[in-house]
């Protein structure tokens, strides 16, 4: 039982449900009204699809840690799986088989030549997270849009997957319900960029101990903890801004469930972010408002249950 414990917090099982989570509400409320003659949402190709990338995710989180022991031992001993529970040979076995079953997956759900791109996007979020952990998590702001980009691809996969290389490349005049689809993909993954861009911060000031003895060139390193803090305040200042207009844009259809919700759960917990923000100096402050950012990404991600209603 602890071996298989161990596993878990290897694969980051919050992180993998979260992206469960996600993909489901994504295609449940969103694609399915949009789309309501396709009688079964949860079909095989969109099964495949979602474990592809919980195994690619899963496969990702597993060799960071592989290659972040020594930093782990230094900002959280207490947590360290890998050697302490699971022999470094098995973890890297475990990277390898997730990382293949992720793309025997997406070679079953989907044919190569109608759907090259999602195959292209697959081995490159493979490959992109081997080098985030080798290298790139290391270098000044790189590893963070990486990540972001890489959170944002959880949900559009799940957009892209619904349309040929062709439909994309080659767009004909589209109805109404393709261009709201469109505009739901970015407004979700464009929140999901800009809160895993703040909390990967957050997260780089929580770990600047074993960061910087093993020579990690991360933002608050580099820039300094009032720089960084500046940087995350004008990040959080643009998306409350952003999510405020969009209200006031709602507030005429009469969704008022729907602004109530995102001000109280979703704002509101950005706001308090912004204003704790500049009290926190230790790394127990800042993995506080990493939890917070991480409730609003919950937040706004359950939020697309208001679509099933609404539309």
């Amino acid at each position: 039982m602890k071996l298989f414990i161990s596993f878990l917090k290897l694969v980051r099982w919050p992180n993998l449900f979260f992206i469960l989570v996600a993909q489901c509400l994504f295609q449940w409320c969103i694609y399915h009204p949009l789309y309501p003659t396709d009688s079964n949402p949860f079909n095989n190709s969109f099964l495949f699809i979602l474990f592809s990338s919980l195994c690619i995710a899963a496969a990702g989180y597993v060799i960071n840690d592989y290659f972040d022991i020594n930093i782990d031992q230094i900002n959280k001993p207490s947590k360290v799986v890998v050697s302490n529970i699971i022999s470094r040979r098995w973890v890297i076995f475990w990277h390898l088989f997730l990382s293949m079953i992720g793309l025997y997956l997406t070679m079953i759900a989907f044919p190569f030549h109608n759907y090259w791109h999602i195959h292209v996007a697959n081995l490159l979020s493979i490959l992109f997270l081997w080098f985030y952990s080798t290298t790139l998590k290391k270098q000044l702001l790189i590893g963070n849009v990486l990540i972001a980009v890489l959170t944002a691809w959880a949900i559009a996969v799940v957009y892209f997957s619904k349309f040929t290389a062709a439909e994309l490349f080659h767009p004909q005049e589209s109805p109404l319900h393709h261009l709201r689809f469109f505009k739901l993909m970015v407004l979700y993954t464009a929140f999901a960029f800009v809160l895993t861009i703040i909390r990967e911060a957050l997260k780089d000031m929580e770990d600047m101990e074993g960061d910087a003895k093993y020579g990690c060139r991360t933002i608050p390193i580099v820039w300094g903890l009032r720089a960084t803090k500046v940087y995350l305040a004008v990040w959080l200042i643009v998306v409350v801004a952003i999510l405020a207009i969009i209200q006031l844009y709602v507030i005429p259809f009469g969704w008022y469930g729907s602004v109530f919700y995102c001000v109280i759960l979703i704002i509101a917990p950005l706001v308090y972010v912004l204003y704790q923000l500049p009290k926190a100096y230790t790394s127990q402050d800042f993995s506080r408002l990493s939890w917070w950012i991480k409730m609003a990404m919950l937040a706004g991600v359950l939020s697309m249950g208001f679509f099933y209603f609404l539309y």
